[in-house]
């Protein structure tokens, strides 16, 4: 049974950087594409970031480019979102996604506001 635990959201004021963390088990991690969605309220599901098998191809939604870096670490069985330079448009529940496994996590909360 595939399980993703998301971890680190929080709030945070315009400007802030937050660090999010998704722990994965019950899967082969380092063989799967992992991504992070986000949806805020009264709005769909969107893509936030997504990262390769390798980590050396990753692709970003447009809002979000050069603000936000995903990454990967297999060892920990882990993947991250730093966000930097948050605006209040990206309050949101963010959530992991492993795609080829159709695995979600429960989400995690952010909040940009002054």
């Amino acid at each position: 049974q595939v399980q993703l635990v998301e971890s680190g959201g929080g709030w945070v004021q315009p400007g802030g950087s937050l660090r999010l963390s998704c722990a994965a088990s019950g899967l082969a991690f380092s063989m799967y594409v992992m991504s992070w969605y986000r949806q805020a309220p009264g709005k769909e599901r969107e893509l936030v970031a997504r990262i390769s098998t390798t980590g050396a191809s990753t692709d970003y939604g447009d809002s979000v480019k050069g603000r936000f870096t995903i990454s990967r670490d297999d060892g920990k069985f882990t993947v991250y979102l730093q966000m930097n330079d948050l605006k209040t448009e990206d309050t949101a529940e963010y959530y992991c996604h492993a795609p080829a496994r159709k695995a979600w996590g429960k989400g995690t909360q952010v909040a940009v506001s002054s």
